[in-house]
């Protein structure tokens, strides 16, 4: 509705909804039942990456989504990571980031500024949109109530084991506080950091896919979708035309060795969500306005989902 004026009406509001247009939304309406019914009272987790945090309406959006998910009854939890924000600050202060292997190499220096980062800049920024909503979000570290504990890895380049330094991989989840947020209708949003379970008060820097696929079996959710800046995984890349739209966990895992290295990690994770009992693992592209609401509510989703 428009505020028209019109000679009978004076100054009360005029339709100008066309019944072509209503009935275009009611079917959008409409098509969302069945992943209502579907989606009702389970946990959704929700990884945001930092390549998909770059446009501030993008952020925006992602918030109006989570709060849309809580309000129709879906549980959404949030796992964060920071690449682009921890370089970013790093540069700042004039320390150099190294990469080996696709893995930032992560010196004591390096993961002060990571932890500094990821709690205390994304979480926050994400937890200040989500709240313009109401009281729904809070922040909680992956350090916080033996949430998550790590171990540290490495990484083989050229065939080669080199050292990172502070990074590790999630080999445990205390998922007890996070469900404590859940039941208390909250949304949480988890910062992908974790404490060194061979060096008690050391903290590691963890790969956000893996931990929001680790966290995600471990809550028992119904899916997990993980945001990043490309549409999804490709048969034939470059070529845009061959998105794949649905993939099942044993065509993964043959394919897995020989795709992009920055597609892997996601991959893996969706791969591990799904062997470890989660229904649905997708990688969506979170440029795309609301693309977690066109994900979850419509019948072919927007990227690639992978299933047992």
């Amino acid at each position: 509705m428009h505020d028209v004026t019109s000679p009978l009406t004076g100054s009360l509001p005029v339709q100008t909804t066309t019944p072509e247009e209503a009935a275009i939304k009611a079917a959008t309406l409409i098509e969302s039942l069945p992943w209502l019914q579907r989606f009702a009272g389970q946990i959704v987790v929700v990884k945001y990456g930092g390549n998909a945090m770059d446009d501030p309406e993008s952020l925006r959006t992602f918030a109006e989504d989570m709060v849309y998910l809580r309000h129709v009854g879906i549980k959404p939890v949030v796992v964060h990571g920071g690449g682009p924000q921890i370089t970013a600050m790093l540069d700042r202060l004039g320390i150099v980031s190294e990469f080996r292997g696709g893995y930032r190499v992560t010196t004591p220096e390096t993961m002060e500024i990571v932890r500094m980062v990821l709690t205390g800049q994304v979480s926050r920024d994400i937890v200040g949109l989500i709240n313009e909503h109401g009281p729904l979000a809070a922040a909680v570290s992956g350090e916080d109530a033996g949430l998550f504990t790590g171990r540290r890895r490495g990484a083989l380049v050229d065939g080669v084991e080199v050292d990172l330094g502070l990074v590790g991989d999630v080999v445990a989840v205390d998922p007890a506080g996070v469900l404590a947020q859940v039941e208390a209708g909250r949304i949480p949003v988890v910062s992908s950091i974790a404490p060194d379970g061979d060096e008690p008060g050391q903290s590691l820097n963890i790969n956000a896919d893996a931990a929001a696929a680790a966290l995600a079996v471990s809550l028992g959710a119904a899916k997990l979708v993980i945001l990043t800046n490309v549409a999804g995984l490709y048969s034939d890349w470059p070529n845009r035309e061959s998105l794949v739209s649905h993939i099942r966990s044993a065509e993964l895992a043959a394919l897995l060795p020989a795709l992009d290295t920055g597609m892997i990690p996601k991959m893996a994770a969706c791969l591990a969500a799904v062997q470890g009992g989660v229904d649905k693992a997708a990688v969506i592209d979170g440029r795309i306005p609301h693309s977690i609401l066109l994900e979850i509510f419509t019948g072919s989703g927007i990227g690639t989902e992978v299933v047992a």
